[in-house]
């Protein structure tokens, strides 16, 4: 199946420790028989609304993107470990496809839409 990972790191982190973070992700994926698609990183924007996380409020997030394919079951083990990162903020992960035609066309890196796009 494929996935889309979207993770969000406390701001100010070095680029290091958010590369850490999704090579550590990926690793799990890889290990697991699965395939990793791409990574994007997004930089660093203003929450959706701010964040509360270990006694510390965020407004603003290191954002990437993640796009996989693997089993439900790394699925979860992924979510688990992100969750048990005291680095992460938040993350989602969103089933993009069930069968391999579906996500057949679906590339790996995802672009930040225009803000033209975002008008229409």
């Amino acid at each position: 199946m494929l996935y889309e990972l979207i993770g969000v790191v406390r701001p100010g982190r070095p680029i290091t420790e958010i590369k850490e973070i999704t090579r550590t992700t990926g690793s799990l994926i890889l290990s697991a028989g699965g395939v990793v698609r791409g990574i994007t990183n997004w930089g660093t924007f203003l929450l959706p609304k701010p964040a509360r996380k270990q006694g510390a409020t965020y407004h603003q997030g290191h954002y990437f993107i993640l796009r996989f394919d693997s089993s439900a079951k790394t699925q979860h083990a992924v979510r688990r470990t992100l969750g048990l990162d005291p680095r992460m903020i938040r993350y989602s992960v969103v089933k993009l496809g069930d069968k391999l035609e579906q996500g057949a066309g679906i590339a790996g890196k995802v672009q930040w839409p225009s803000r033209a796009a975002m008008d229409h």
